[in-house]
């Protein structure tokens, strides 16, 4: 059952709109405020969530506001003012509708509608031949697959923006592997690996003795592509240059091989990516205005695996299961290789971990050990002094883990200290540590049984 959040402080108006979303098969949770908004995210994520601008304690735009929950979250705005500030901000946080108050039953209901029949035809579209190729649990990687399920089907221009080494090539595979045009070819092209002369022969193409050394005419890219979909991985590092010839190409649907007389016509879908922001790019003029948003008819951020959560446990599997299929040798991670794996930044997102897990495969025996890890890993603890860092996408689990890590970390493990901190009794605080096996597991890089016997022995 999908799950919405709800923020007014007129109760009238909650009660109103609640109704709403339960006849359209939603669970609701109301607040009336900025700080009740806050402790219901934390509680339960929704994947709706219908504010008030203007709340008694804050701003409710606010609430999404450099936080990401933009990519986790579907977000719809109310007011009984209007302004073109807030309907500004609201487009840059990529909000799904602006509501007038008293919000208008039949308007919402329909909001409602519209994203419940693309949902459904989300899950037909992937059910009848699309392939999934990413994996993931999180809401945030729920989100953005839900999104590549609803942009599939359509001919738009994707623009995938990311870190490098989330997996922006594979998620445009299955863009194209959900597509109408799954059974045509998918073309990718490095763009920041070609110069300005050399990209334009690539993608369009050349004729025999168009330039020395020319001695065969060459298909392009494009015309490689036809019939299914060309990846322009890395765009914001196209030269400059050509950036107006490929705009030509985007507007016209046809272009000229180098040295060509004859215009010939695109017939491929167009994914982009870029591990730059795009506003900035085009800021910094590496990306033509009129070119991004030509690409930009569909813009989706991917999530960095540090906002993943349990996702880094899931793929560790799945690339472990991949070496064990590759050479037949079964190994296994030991459960502080996992609790490392939780506490890394992972700066290299999906790809580093796929390399650690190779090398790791490489070096361990039976059971894959922290010895058996690039040194450093743990990196960027989530812990700082007397304050601890978590990113959206944890679960509450997750979270209690962490908090005891950082805790016992703060009073030099110091258990029964951590305790009162923690607000909780020993024995509890025991009970924890047998649940997580704390025992075994590092804190900050540094063994609590082990290597660094002063903090062992305080445990």
């Amino acid at each position: 059952m999908p799950h919405a959040l709800l923020v007014d402080d007129d109760a009238d108006n909650l009660i109103n709109m609640a109704e709403v979303f339960r006849k359209r098969g939603f669970s609701v949770t109301t607040a009336n405020s900025c700080g009740a908004a806050r402790e219901a995210l934390l509680r339960d994520m929704p994947q709706i969530a219908l504010v008030d601008v203007n709340l008694p304690d804050g701003d409710g735009i606010g609430l999404f506001e450099g936080a990401n929950l933009a990519d986790v979250v579907d977000i719809y705005l109310m007011s009984d003012q209007p302004s073109v500030e807030s309907a500004v901000r609201g487009m840059r946080l990529g909000v799904a509708d602006y509501f007038t108050k008293p919000v208008d039953r039949q308007s919402l209901d329909a909001a409602l509608s519209g994203y419940v029949e693309q949902q459904g035809a989300a899950e037909q579209d992937a059910a009848a031949g699309g392939r999934v190729l990413l994996s993931g649990a999180s809401p945030a990687m729920a989100k953005f697959l839900r999104m590549i399920r609803m942009v599939a089907g359509t001919e738009a221009t994707v623009l995938l923006a990311g870190e490098s080494g989330v997996g922006k090539e594979l998620a445009a595979r299955t863009i194209h592997e959900s597509s109408r045009r799954r059974d045509g070819p998918f073309v990718a092209l490095n763009c920041g690996a070609m110069t300005a002369e050399l990209i334009e022969s690539e993608l369009f193409g050349h004729e025999k003795g168009s330039f020395t050394g020319a001695s065969r005419a060459h298909a392009g890219y494009f015309a490689r592509a036809a019939g299914g979909t060309l990846f322009l991985d890395e765009i914001t590092e196209m030269p400059v240059e050509f950036q107006v010839k490929l705009l030509r190409v985007l507007e016209t649907r046809r272009y000229f091989r180098v040295g060509g007389e004859t215009e010939v016509e695109v017939d491929a879908r167009l994914v982009t990516s870029t591990n730059r922001d795009p506003a900035t790019a085009v800021q910094a003029r590496a990306l033509r205005e009129d070119l991004y948003y030509r690409i930009a008819q569909f813009p989706i951020r991917m999530p960095a695996l540090r906002e993943r959560g349990e996702d880094v446990i899931l793929l560790a599997g799945e690339f472990l299961a991949e070496q064990i299929a590759r050479t037949g040798v079964e190994k296994r991670f030991s459960e502080e290789v996992l609790e490392l794996f939780r506490l890394h930044d992972w700066p290299g997102n999906v790809r580093e971990l796929r390399n650690v897990v190779a090398r790791a495969y490489i070096l361990a025996g039976d059971e894959i050990a922290a010895d058996d890890l690039p040194a450093n890993i743990p990196s960027g603890h989530p812990s700082g002094g007397d304050h601890i860092r978590l990113t959206v996408g944890h679960s509450l689990e997750d979270v209690e883990r962490r908090v005891i890590f950082a805790t016992l970390e703060y009073f030099s493990g110091d258990k029964k200290k951590a305790a009162q901190a923690l607000g909780i009794s020993l024995k509890t605080l025991y009970n924890r540590l047998k649940k997580y096996k704390l025992g075994s597991v590092l804190i900050s890089g540094r063994k609590l049984n082990g290597r660094h016997g002063n903090l062992a022995r305080n445990l």
